[in-house]
């Protein structure tokens, strides 16, 4: 025989589980919406780091390196030191690229999270060639910005470079 706290317990169950499982849909909606946020990002800040090596340091494209360079950069080194100067970094651009041997970098790895609305950050390691021989390795953090549809590279932190052992 049902009571009469059987029959308003079903219906209120119905009611939570049907709420858990709205919920449940809008927390899959949601994460789908960020996957598809963070590719974007991830692409356009995978393009930046191709046009900032692939183009303007491999093959030592200056005009390609003003422009995404923030004329307000800071470049922390681990050899080096801190310079805060843009021209100064193309100064280095130039010295590298008049020097007989060909150096090169190529991206080994790198992970790549937004900065609320300011930009993202791109955290990674790469391998430096010698006429294409690897030379050497190191690690780097870079902050991009984003000036309404432009990315400019404003913070750079560049350490652990190591020779590669032969």
């Amino acid at each position: 025989m049902a009571t009469n706290k059987d029959t308003t317990i079903n219906p209120m169950v119905n009611v939570i589980m049907l709420f858990i499982l709205f919920l449940s849909k809008q927390a899959v909606a949601q994460t789908n919406s960020e996957v598809l946020k963070t590719d974007v990002l991830r692409n356009e800040i995978l393009k930046m780091d191709s046009l900032l090596f692939d183009v303007a340091f491999n093959q030592c494209d200056a005009s390609q390196f003003k422009k995404i360079i923030a004329d307000d950069v800071e470049f922390y080194d681990d050899r080096f030191g801190l310079n805060v100067s843009k021209e100064n970094e193309i100064k280095s651009l130039d010295a590298k690229c008049s020097r007989p041997e060909k150096l090169t970098r190529k991206l080994n790895s790198c992970i790549i999270d937004k900065l609320g609305d300011f930009g993202a950050v791109q955290i990674g390691d790469h391998t430096f060639y010698v006429d294409g021989k690897p030379e050497g390795t190191g690690k780097f953090v870079h902050i991009w910005e984003r000036k309404d549809k432009d990315w400019k590279l404003k913070r750079i932190v560049s350490y652990e470079h190591r020779p590669i052992k032969k």
